[in-house]
């Protein structure tokens, strides 16, 4: 298979699994806001696990876009090693 073939697939299946993580969090955070209005709309307690996950989101979403998409960050730092060590 081709390299960059192989590459191209690697970074696709990445930015995939970011994507997933995104709608599972959307669909559960919205159950959550849900379940919170109907049991005691004075208690707003959903903010909490969305607030938590989300900063955990982010935190996937910036290592898939550097890595693969923003600039190849992750690509730079991987070929300065192989420089490195030759």
């Amino acid at each position: 298979m081709d390299a960059n073939l192989r590459i191209a697939r690697r970074n696709a299946g990445i930015k995939l699994g970011w994507m997933i993580h995104a709608a599972v969090y959307i669909l559960v955070n919205a159950m959550l806001v849900a379940i919170n209005f109907a049991a005691d709309p004075g208690v707003r307690w959903s903010v909490w696990p969305a607030l938590g996950w989300g900063i955990g989101l982010a935190a996937h979403g910036a290592a898939v876009w550097l890595a693969t998409g923003g600039g190849g960050l992750r690509d730079r730092m991987v070929r300065r090693e192989l420089d490195r060590l030759r």
